[in-house]
């Protein structure tokens, strides 16, 4: 499900944090997977011999989830990351089940609260505010 969803997003393969969508409810809410591995190059220095997903990463890719609920065509920004918690590391071998429900609109932010979970318990959890521009809107 969703492999043309996935190319909707604007980021290279190289920083893109999501592998797959397993749910979607068009513009309110959106399930999706990323799975870890060693091979993925931020786990190279980060840390040897520990290697850890860094939170950051994890943030880039509950924002990058979110933004599969926007309207075809329409760019955002991360405006906003409001009550980030991480509760337990992310390491290789995991699969990060990340959620985001479109929680309000006002003008062009959009904001969602998403978490990230790893064998149903939580890992990560935010709330994100995109600043979205939609196709031919100039005043963005």
């Amino acid at each position: 499900m969703g492999s043309d969803l996935l190319s909707r997003l604007p980021h290279g393969l190289s920083f893109r944090f999501v592998d797959r969508i397993l749910e979607l409810a068009p513009g309110k809410r959106v399930v999706a997977l990323k799975n870890v591995t060693l091979n993925d190059p931020h786990l190279q220095g980060h840390f040897p011999g520990n290697p850890l997903m860094p939170g950051v990463l994890l943030v880039e890719a509950m924002a990058q989830t979110a933004g599969l609920l926007l309207p075809e065509g329409a760019s955002a920004l991360l405006a906003q990351i409001k009550e980030a918690r991480f509760r337990r590391p992310v390491v290789p071998g995991d699969q990060v089940r990340i959620e985001a429900e479109l929680v309000a609109e006002l003008g062009g932010l959009r904001r969602f609260a998403v978490r990230a979970s790893v064998d149903g318990l939580l890992a990560a959890e935010a709330e994100i505010v995109l600043s979205v521009t939609k196709p031919g809107d100039t005043t963005g």
